[in-house]
């Protein structure tokens, strides 16, 4: 638990990281629209110290989000990296000056205890193996999400934000489950096992749908999409097909702590990206989820 808190404070301290780094980068002129714009933001931001201390920080959350979710249940993770919407809210409010709001502070307790009862309740790793099917399902996950992000340009305007949103978050779900589902590090066992590829096409297709819904739609909506897509789905694989368990007696408690937790972060949706009058720059997925930038 330690680890996925851990995690959870890199990544929300990076996005805010990040954020003020693009915004440095944006002189206030746009120097073109579009895709041409966007590299020239991205150029820009990568030459501030703060993006690239931004980018450290996601490396180590990664780094700390693999050891959790080697050691703890996949829903007491994927609840911690949920709250790191409470984490940015929390960062923003001193670093970039945001104002948050009575509801908002509220909601950032709602998260803290959320994940208190969660680390009450948590059990141990699942002891069981995923079977080759289930490796394979997650591969196929994978290749579905790349798809939607490939076809997300196609999508119908109404509901489009919402649905690249969950598609990022089962991309994001699946690198979680294919965590667990990778048994040896030895190069001849990575070839070998579907859960590396499901690991590697999910996070970059879920990156590509992110990148998508921020572009086209309402980042509320996008990041609402994405923490329900990468919080639900997982947990259940977890508990259904890898055996996470909860402390005895204490399985209604992770219940109760898991929605709370998620519930608190779907209500901090918006800093799922820099609020509009702190970076007026077009939404930068990097500062969502830069672990798959």
């Amino acid at each position: 638990m330690v680890c996925a808190l851990g995690a959870s404070v890199c990544f929300g301290t990076a996005t805010v990281l990040q954020a003020m780094a693009a915004r440095a980068a944006d002189t206030g002129g746009r120097d073109g629209e579009g895709t041409t714009f966007a590299v020239t933001l991205f150029l820009g931001a990568v030459r501030q110290w703060r993006y690239l201390a931004g980018l450290a920080l996601d490396g180590v959350g990664f780094l700390l989000q693999i050891a959790a979710l080697r050691s703890v249940p996949i829903y007491a993770v994927g609840a911690a990296l949920a709250s790191s919407l409470a984490v940015t809210a929390v960062v923003s409010a001193r670093l970039l000056r945001v104002r948050l709001s009575a509801g908002e502070w509220g909601a950032v307790g709602v998260v803290c205890a959320g994940m208190a009862l969660l680390g009450i309740a948590s059990g141990t790793e699942g002891d069981r193996g995923g079977s080759s099917a289930l490796k394979y399902a997650m591969l196929g996950m994978a290749l579905a999400v790349l798809g939607l992000a490939l076809l997300g340009g196609r999508l119908p305007e109404r509901g489009r934000a919402l649905a690249l949103g969950l598609g990022a978050g089962f991309g994001f779900g699946v690198v979680e489950v294919a965590v667990r589902l990778i048994d040896s590090l030895a190069p001849s066992a990575l070839l070998a096992n579907p859960a590396t590829y499901a690991l590697l096409i999910g996070g970059g297709a879920a990156f590509l749908s992110l990148t998508s819904a921020l572009q086209r739609g309402s980042v509320t909506t996008a990041t609402a999409g994405m923490v329900i897509g990468e919080t639900i789905g997982p947990a259940l694989v977890g508990v259904v097909w890898l055996g996470d368990r909860t402390r005895e007696g204490l399985a209604w408690v992770a219940v109760l702590g898991f929605a709370v937790a998620v519930a608190g972060a779907l209500a901090l949706a918006r800093f799922g990206e820099a609020p509009e009058h702190s970076a007026p720059h077009s939404p930068s997925p990097d500062s969502v989820r830069g672990c798959f930038s």
